[in-house]
């Protein structure tokens, strides 16, 4: 069975993280007993378990991104204006 990142599994709410850990459990046991046909199975709903978290995550870096975006346009801003006190004096 695969694990999720980190991040995603930080990102999963208490139900998703209580049905991840469930699954996975599920799923390992399956293997332990050479099932993977329906090891298979299970970490397709894993798959689509943590779909929403991906999401999220990538809605968190989206915002990052803006916020980054502004900051630097803020301080490119701040610098002409800087110049261009400069050039009054």
């Amino acid at each position: 069975m695969r694990h999720c990142s980190v991040q995603v599994r930080g990102l999963l709410t208490r139900d998703e993280l209580d049905r991840y850990n469930a699954l996975m459990e599920v799923g390992s046991f399956l293997e332990s007993q050479t099932r993977y046909d329906l090891a298979y199975t299970v970490q397709k709903e894993v798959d689509l378990l943590i779909q929403p978290a991906i999401e999220r995550l990538k809605d968190k870096g989206r915002e990052r991104d803006r916020a980054t975006q502004e900051y630097l346009d803020a301080k490119r801003l701040g610098s002409n204006d800087d110049e261009d006190e400069e050039e009054d004096n």
